[in-house]
């Protein structure tokens, strides 16, 4: 197979930029794909990962075979096994005949396993035996199958920490990071921003028949300045959405900032009355509504505990004056809705209510934010999208 250069690469699948790092992983990428190695590709929620297994799939001896992408943390836990291995016939309720699971239909090809730091920890045993020796079993059934797959994988998880907190597999950890292939975030890669800002904003104008928008110099300055969360995915739409909102074509820094929402959240000061402890700087407002809500919470018990030992006559006798004819004490009747007899008891009644509420709230609004895209909510909320998923079935917010 002739090797095509990394210029002729990047026009191939539409990769913009000439940052030395992405470079470097579009050659390894390159190099690996002639042989049957396992891949893992790393990095942040929107550089672009999704490029690379394409790029390895159709460089190698198996681009006429199958190529299947599964995004394994939008696969409900119960159901994933399934997806991947297959089922017999009445394996579960709902299985009315058998199927035939991915690694099955790719025999010969190659699939690319997105997010797969969220594939639950039986499934990883399962996965780890396809990579030692090609063999599954589909789900209700005892024979072993054989196939022949390319395993490409990639997450925005740090497998390492999730190895050491039990909950991803060290042994198929390395198993999958045969070759490794990091991708550099956005922030990174310098003055790609701009060039990927001029492609998006020619894309937009030829998609939405409207003039291309230029940037002036303060505006393209806060480009290169901000962190972008959101990575490529992020500068792609905002650049659409200030192609479509903005009335005028030059965009000045004054316009360009509201459509970066998170900007403000790094410079916000840290709340009045506590002190900054070990540097901790918070990156959102979520994060300081998170704090501010675990103090609360911390601040009710420790006044319910209080109030408890008081009332129990547990409290020091330094810390309650003893007067020389004490009142005898009558204990309260218990409240007639809750009825709780521990501080315990009465904050599992109590509080699980109110922040259940607060969480199924914020759920709502960034679904409303990304116009119900699950996994641009997901990454917004900063949760894995099986996650989300639960919780939007928890909280009844299904369509």
């Amino acid at each position: 197979m002739k090797e095509e250069s990394i210029q002729q690469v990047k026009q191939r699948f539409g990769i913009i930029g000439n940052d030395a790092t992405l470079n470097r992983a579009i050659d390894v990428a390159m190099q690996v794909a002639p042989t049957d190695l396992s891949v893992l590709i790393t990095g942040e929620s929107g550089v672009g990962k999704e490029n690379f297994p394409q790029i390895i799939h159709q460089n190698s001896h198996r681009k006429h075979g199958t190529y299947i992408a599964v995004n394994c943390g939008a696969i409900p836990e119960g159901t994933i096994d399934s997806e991947l291995f297959g089922h017999e016939k009445g394996s579960f309720t709902g299985a009315l005949a058998d199927r035939k699971g991915y690694f099955e239909v790719a025999d010969g090809g190659t699939i690319f396993l997105d997010e797969v730091g969220e594939l639950p920890i039986p499934t990883q045993a399962r996965l780890l035996r396809v990579l030692e020796s090609g063999e599954f079993i589909k789900v209700g059934s005892s024979k072993v199958l054989k196939t022949n797959v390319r395993i490409v994988a990639a997450t925005n998880v740090n497998l390492v920490d999730a190895v050491t907190h039990n909950r991803f597999r060290e042994d198929l950890y390395y198993r999958l990071n045969t070759v490794p292939i990091v991708i550099p975030p956005l922030r990174d890669r310098g003055d790609d921003i701009l060039l990927l800002f001029r492609k998006f904003a020619s894309d937009a104008a030829e998609k939405y028949r409207v003039p291309a928008i230029r940037l002036e110099d303060d505006a393209r300055q806060l480009l290169l300045t901000y962190r972008w969360p959101g990575n490529v995915r992020e500068l792609k739409n905002v650049t659409e959405r200030l192609s479509i909102l903005e009335p005028e074509r030059t965009i000045n820094a004054d316009r360009l900032r509201p459509y970066l929402p998170n900007i403000e959240a790094t410079h916000l000061p840290v709340p009045v009355g506590r002190p900054q402890e070990d540097g901790k700087l918070f990156s959102s407002e979520r994060e300081i509504l998170y704090q501010v809500l675990f103090d609360m919470k911390k601040d009710v018990t420790e006044l319910k505990k209080l109030v408890h030992d008081i009332m129990s006559g547990s409290m020091p006798t330094a810390a309650v004056p003893v007067e020389p004819q004490p009142v005898p004490y009558v204990a309260p009747k218990p409240h007639p809705v809750h009825e709780a007899e521990t501080v315990e008891e009465a904050e599992a009644v109590e509080e699980p209510m109110a922040l259940g509420d607060l969480e199924r709230q914020m759920i709502r609004r960034a679904l409303e934010r990304h116009g119900g895209r699950r996994k641009a909510a997901a990454a917004d909320l900063g949760i894995s999208e099986r996650t989300l998923y639960r919780k939007i079935k928890e909280y009844g917010l299904l369509d």
